[in-house]
């Protein structure tokens, strides 16, 4: 059970967050949103469940993993998921959103510290060097700001995207450099650059909660990037599916979904224009997405190559 299969949690709670806009701006169902949602706190309690009984029947195991170059920064998806399943809960049960949400932060920001400071000491593989550094302090405080917003704290949410924003504008700078001037990846790790569509549209919806939601430049700009960086993945699928049929692919989904939510939001809110005619196919991609890579894993499932050997 890798730390990285809680990006499968990402994307199904962002596909949960993408219905739930999507009914404020077009009327759809809303109980299809919070349907995905439980089904994607049935995947996280199956999830956490696993990593415990491996922190404890293999401890040995989680160490090699939090060592590990790359593999060390998806251990924060593990706070990064149970924040959005908050998420999921603040409409519901305000309490329990509340103290999941707490467990969560404290997990996302203990880790983010711990891992952050291991890097600045140096003495790191340049071939290690991939999307994965956006997890433990980006996604973590785009994701807090999301949900501290929407449980009634917006200006703490703002101090959490600033501690987004500028750690993605630096360790953005870094990755490029690696991805134009190192070699090329290994076809393994291919999957981790789905990573890298994540920052500017789960920035955007970031930004969308803390601000209130009225729809200006800076928004749309964020989205903008997020399109440059989904029409750069579609130029290298077929160099990114070489790493084959892998549950490493679930790291485009959470981009995938955000994409989609921050224009259905603003579409709410009352945006038109551009943002009015890509909103639906930006939607309808999210959910393609998700299933498709529902389907994939269902089949690794049971074909027996889920969980067949620790990854490398």
């Amino acid at each position: 059970m890798p730390a990285s299969y809680f990006g499968i949690v990402l994307g199904l709670a962002g596909l949960g967050s993408a219905w739930r806009a999507a009914s404020r701006a077009w009327q759809l169902p809303g109980v299809v949103a919070e349907w995905i949602y439980a089904f994607a706190g049935v995947v996280w309690a199956l999830l956490v469940i696993l990593y415990m009984l491996k922190a404890v029947l293999a401890p040995t195991k989680l160490v090699e993993e939090a060592a590990h170059p790359v593999q060390c920064c998806f251990i924060g998806l593990a706070g990064v998921a149970t924040m959005l399943i908050a998420g999921g809960l603040v409409p519901h049960f305000r309490l329990s959103a509340e103290i999941v949400f707490a467990v969560g932060f404290a997990f996302t920001l203990i880790f983010a510290v711990w891992r952050t400071g291991g890097l600045w000491q140096g003495e790191r593989d340049h071939a290690a060097t991939t999307a994965v550094l956006y997890l433990p302090t980006v996604a973590g405080s785009f994701v807090s700001a999301i949900v501290v917003s929407a449980l009634g704290y917006p200006d703490w949410g703002q101090l959490a995207f600033g501690a987004g924003i500028f750690s993605w504008l630096a360790v953005e700078s870094v990755l490029l450099h690696r991805l134009l001037t190192g070699p090329t990846k290994a076809a393994p790790l291919r999957p981790t650059l789905g990573i890298q569509l994540a920052p500017a549209p789960v920035g955007a919806v970031a930004y969308i909660a803390i601000g209130g939601g009225v729809p200006d430049i800076f928004v749309h700009a964020l989205i903008g990037y997020g399109i440059l960086q989904l029409l750069v993945m579609a130029r290298l699928s077929h160099w990114i599916a070489q790493a084959g049929a892998v549950p490493g692919l679930w790291a485009f989904s959470f981009g995938a979904t955000a994409i989609a939510t921050a224009p259905a939001r603003l579409i709410a809110l009352g945006d038109h224009g551009a943002i009015a005619v890509l909103g639906p196919l930006l939607f309808v991609m999210a959910n393609v997405v998700i299933v498709c890579l529902t389907v994939m894993t269902l089949f690794l499932l049971l074909s027996g190559k889920m969980f067949s050997s620790p990854r490398k």
